[in-house]
């Protein structure tokens, strides 16, 4: 059994951003070598995330818009009270999720149909880490 492991740094210029990371997940199975197993991708930090959807831009703004209604920037959190000012982007974490986990057949990633890896981040301007994890034959 082989197992590779792979860190992908981002750091958006605005507070929150939705990244199609399918290409780069792909190219680390592809480094990785194996053909048949799995791959496991997770933010590395609190305040952002990794999902499996469709790439439609309607789609984002909805997420967004969803988001923003549920936990609001602007909203009164006892987080905040201790100095911070993101407790919203830990909420909006906790809805979209840590990580995704994708099998690999034939040294490809094994979706169904429009799905697509995404890094969803909601307190940026500053660099953080996706791990990718793969392990299989």
């Amino acid at each position: 059994m082989k197992s590779y492991r792979e860190e992908l740094w981002f750091e958006t210029k605005t507070r929150r951003a939705y990244l199609n990371i399918t290409s780069q997940v792909q190219v680390a199975v592809e480094k990785s070598g194996v053909r048949e197993g799995l791959v496991l991708v997770n933010a590395m930090h609190i305040t952002a995330s990794v999902y499996i959807n469709d790439d439609e831009q309607g789609l984002l703004k909805d997420y967004e818009a969803f988001l923003e209604r549920l936990a609001p920037q602007s909203g009164t959190y006892k987080h905040n009270e201790t100095g911070e000012d993101n407790a919203d982007a830990h909420i909006k974490r906790q809805v979209m999720g840590r990580e995704v986990v994708v099998a690999i057949t034939g040294g490809r990633l094994d979706f169904g149909p429009w799905e697509q890896i995404f890094y969803g981040e909601f307190d940026g301007r500053r660099r953080k880490r996706v791990l990718v994890k793969v392990i299989g034959e």
